[in-house]
């Protein structure tokens, strides 16, 4: 019951991604919300050294995916990193990083649901906001109640504009920078070292704070090895994804976030209420500057609370195939759509976003904090999993075709930043709650967890690699 490969009559997900949207979703995961309107409070926290910020949290994301895609490339698989952490870590393991990911998906979509609420009720303010979230949300579930290939054109065309207006605003960024653009101006490089307090003007351990603050923007990166085990090719396309994940980064955030900084003053009151790329657009003197990242940010949110779903009732899904969640969510449909799985998050996440609405705003606050160490718990989980599955794989001479750089000093270094950053989180007072939020919420799944094991008859079964 509990093999992830166990075979299900009508429990097999459709192999309908093509190389393009594979490609297309790779890209999508690193463009949201947290990147056009986030950005601005990491920037006026750090000032001009958010760069760092950015450059060290892209380093370990593409560490990371570097360690999942040796694993996803090896072994393809629906519930990707939860998997691998079953097989090499335990049950329990596998088990606990499954449902904490499944939460953190599920709380991205009421979050994206208000952004776009937010947007569409300032287009049209005689309708709610909360009428709007909740609509965004009913429409997504229908894209993802579809076959796998019709979301993934949905979400290829999403990416694609996610991706135009990107370029395009680094495009103008630079013509202004470099003075090509009559009758804009911008202070240019002057303003990251000399101005304002200079390059890093709230210290190092602002830039520390920004971190984790841009971290919970990178995850995401990894769904890929979720979504190409839909795939023909399943191995190439994750490798392809996990080696364009450099590039990636570079460009849309490191680049982006440069253009920023060279336009707007970090300590610029505006960074933080209007977001930076659209007040970068304002000080550039480009018109209609709202009403074009208010578009980008709805298409950006939609894009999001479109792959949420999706990430969520694979998870789920998998969980499912795992026999650590109820059997009805291992069901698909005759085009290979996990439906009960897509409907049981989705509605979850609405009656979030309904939450939110009406519901005392402490409670949600609270909710959010419970998924505000996932990312790195995740992140620590893969590495583990990677470490132990290498080693075994290397006892076998087993040859791997996509390895991890360095090994295991990479790995351990990876390990060793992450906790690191944990405690950072533990000992700053504004992030306290959201770590020891986390580790609660871990700890109670891993109970449940090691339950579920027991009564499977499994008490000892650490991993078919627990000798790793």
């Amino acid at each position: 019951m509990h093999s992830p490969n166990s075979k299900d009559s009508n429990g097999q997900l459709a192999q309908g991604f093509k190389p393009r949207h594979v490609t297309m979703l790779s890209i999508a995961g690193i463009i949201g919300a947290g990147l056009f309107v986030g950005s601005g409070h990491a920037i006026a926290a750090a000032g001009p050294a958010v760069l760092l910020a950015y450059l060290f949290s892209g380093l370990l994301v593409v560490l990371v995916m570097r360690m999942l895609g040796e694993m996803a490339v090896a072994n393809p698989d629906t519930g990707s990193f939860s998997t691998y952490a079953d097989q090499a870590i335990g049950r329990w393991a596998g088990f606990t990083i499954g449902w904490l990911y499944w939460w953190f998906w599920v709380l991205v979509i009421p979050i994206e649901a208000l952004a776009a609420g937010h947007v569409l009720n300032q287009w049209f303010p005689g309708v709610d906001a909360w009428l709007f979230a909740l609509l965004s949300i009913v429409l997504l579930v229908v894209t993802n109640l579809f076959s796998v290939s019709k979301y993934g054109e949905f979400e290829f065309w999403f990416a694609m504009a996610k991706v135009v207006a990107i370029i395009g605003f680094i495009g103008v960024g630079f013509a202004v920078l470099m003075g090509w653009i009559p009758e804009r101006e911008a202070s240019g490089l002057s303003r990251l070292m000399a101005q304002h307090g200079g390059f890093a003007p709230n210290g190092l351990s602002a830039v520390v704070g920004a971190f984790i603050t841009i971290m919970f923007s990178f995850i995401g990166t990894e769904a890929v090895t979720i979504a190409a085990a839909e795939s023909n090719d399943p191995s190439r396309n994750i490798a392809k994804a996990t080696r364009s994940v450099i590039w990636r980064i570079g460009v849309f955030y490191l680049l982006s976030i440069f253009v920023v900084i060279s336009v707007v003053p970090w300590n610029d009151p505006q960074l933080t209420t209007v977001g930076s790329y659209q007040r970068a657009l304002e000080l550039m003197n480009i018109p209609h500057a709202k009403f074009m990242v208010d578009a980008v940010v709805l298409i950006a949110v939609a894009s999001c609370m479109n792959s949420s779903i999706y990430i969520a009732s694979r998870m789920l899904f998998s969980l499912g195939k795992r026999g650590d969640a109820p059997t009805p969510l291992k069901r698909t449909s005759s085009a290979g759509v996990p439906r009960a799985a897509v409907i049981a998050s989705s509605v979850l996440g609405a009656g979030v976003t309904l939450f939110s609405y009406f519901a005392p705003a402490g409670l949600f606050d609270f909710l959010l904090a419970s998924s505000g160490a996932i990312a790195l718990l995740v992140y620590l989980v893969i590495a583990i999993s990677q470490l132990r599955m290498r080693r075994r794989l290397q006892r076998q001479n087993i040859e791997l075709v996509f390895h991890m750089w360095l090994f295991p000093w990479l790995t351990y270094l990876v390990i060793a930043f992450i906790c690191a950053a944990l405690a950072v989180m533990m000992a700053t007072p504004e992030h306290r709650t959201e770590v020891t939020s986390t580790i609660v919420l871990a700890l109670a799944i891993s109970f449940i967890g090691l339950v579920t094991a027991r009564q499977h008859g499994q008490p000892e079964k650490a991993s078919l690699l627990r000798d790793a």
